[in-house]
């Protein structure tokens, strides 16, 4: 039998959904799942792909689910709360899609080991939200903080606005309750913050977008409120003067817990669809956040870094609108609303944001394609947006060839500057196609083995990924 792609299932989806009902519930089984589990934000499914909706309550329910495919031999696609945006959550042909939703118990929270214990379907932010009467929170906090959840960030190593201060998804995990292939229930990592009694089996998990092993539950590290935050906003005449400004912030003594940039573009966007007035002219703006102790030393670094770098550095007191500012950034808008429009998620080293930005703006123009940008600055992750206006001869559903070919070029620059081809959304099924770019041919091999040694039926997330 292959091991390269998952065999036939041996029964009709209509016996599949009658045994997983006896397995996790009448309740728990859907043969006519709604829309939205055909994939995620970006990528679905083709219209009229049959798959069966499972959706356990807990560990057991999950291993019940992965022993009745295992030994039907039914592909299974994993999903979180399906806020992706590479197409990891997309069903294939025949499958079961195993939604983690219903696991949403935080188990544990010790104040004095900094650890909680939470189930897979946690919201992001519940998280947070239940430790702040305890004095803590939970630093990774991706765009989708209100939508995402925990199981879905630890299976994409998810990033956001504070991990340049604190790192992504990968810093806070310490361990994961995961379930095989085969329906084997796998424990890794520590509650320690120190380990290293074998391989690093939570680090190999994170980031595998379900193709090892169906994370139910993680111990992850949380961390004490900062006393105070404060937040700062830097206009620059241009992105390459911003990012100066973040090679000067580099070169301080401070780091700040975010740092935000959008392009003027993103900003007249914004305006037009919030009724905000971000925008001045072409102008770029650095959104900062300090946090901790020692504000003002902080801030009084952070303007003699910017100031003479060229930003005019104005410090937001009022709460209200430093908190609209930060909505504002989260809405995520970018140019292309109107129009055939693809983001990109790309990262390179921060010293080289001035180049990707040149390059960005140089591609654009040589494609005709319209370009804007969100950054997290502090750690060189990029959100691109191209788009073109929509045309009389566009052929339905597809994306104009120059927009694709400028994509190619874009992600093409940043691995070339030493960067990756995707920052924190994943490979998915959409960036498959440039794996080739970052991955030798030996490291191709050997995470292929990996992966048959963790799923040798190959039955997990078929297509995505790898």
């Amino acid at each position: 039998m292959s091991t390269t792609a998952p065999p036939h299932p041996v029964l009709s989806l209509t016996d599949l959904a009658a045994r997983l009902r006896e397995e996790i519930g009448e309740d728990a089984v859907s043969e006519a799942p709604a829309r939205q589990y055909a994939g995620d934000w970006v990528v679905r499914a083709p219209e009229g792909t049959d798959f069966v909706l499972a959706l356990p309550r807990d560990t057991a329910g999950v291993q019940a689910v992965l022993r009745l495919a295992h030994d039907t031999r039914t592909p299974v696609v994993p999903r979180g709360a399906g806020s992706g945006l590479s197409g990891g959550a997309a069903p294939t042909e025949g499958a079961i899609v195993l939604s983690l939703e219903r696991l949403t118990r935080i188990r544990e929270i010790d104040l004095l080991d900094e650890v909680a214990v939470v189930e897979a379907g946690v919201i992001t932010a519940d998280l947070s939200a239940a430790l702040a009467p305890h004095g803590a929170f939970y630093a990774p906090d991706p765009a989708s903080v209100r939508l995402s959840t925990i199981g879905g960030n630890v299976a994409t190593n998810a990033g956001g606005l504070h991990c340049a201060k604190y790192g992504v998804t990968r810093e806070s995990v310490l361990g994961l309750e995961a379930v095989l292939a085969d329906g084997t229930l796998l424990r890794t990592g520590h509650r320690s913050i120190k380990g290293v009694t074998g391989l690093d089996l939570t680090q190999l998990l994170i980031g595998s977008e379900g193709t090892l092993a169906v994370i139910t539950a993680a111990t992850v590290r949380i961390r004490p409120l900062p006393v105070t935050r404060r937040t700062l906003l830097a206009r620059f005449a241009s992105t390459a003067a911003a990012a100066e400004g973040v090679n000067a912030i580099s070169r301080s003594p401070v780091r700040p817990a975010a740092t935000e940039l959008l392009d003027g573009t993103t900003l007249a966007d914004i305006d037009a669809h919030s009724g905000s007035s971000l925008a001045e002219r072409d102008s770029t703006i650095l959104l900062l956040e300090l946090d901790g102790y020692g504000l003002d030393e902080q801030t009084a670094d952070l303007l003699a870094a910017l100031e003479p770098a060229g930003a005019a550095v104005r410090l937001i007191e009022d709460e209200d609108e430093a908190e609209h500012l930060w909505e504002l950034r989260r809405s995520g808008r970018g140019t292309g609303a109107d129009g055939h429009r693809l983001g990109e998620d790309i990262a390179v080293p921060k010293s080289q944001l001035g180049a990707i930005f040149a390059a960005l703006t140089e591609i654009g123009e040589r494609y005709g394609v319209t370009t804007s940008a969100i950054a997290h600055a502090g750690d060189g992750n990029l959100h691109p947006a191209l788009s073109v206006p929509f045309g009389e001869d566009d052929a339905a559903g597809e994306l104009p060839a120059p927009l694709l070919a400028a994509a190619d070029e874009l992600v093409r620059a940043a691995v070339e500057l030493g960067g990756t081809i995707s920052g924190e959304h994943g490979i998915g099924t959409a960036k498959q196609r440039w794996l080739d770019l970052e991955l030798s041919p030996a490291s191709r091999a050997l995470q292929r083995r990996l992966k048959t040694a963790f799923d040798p039926l190959h039955l997990l997330n078929p297509g995505k990924a790898l």
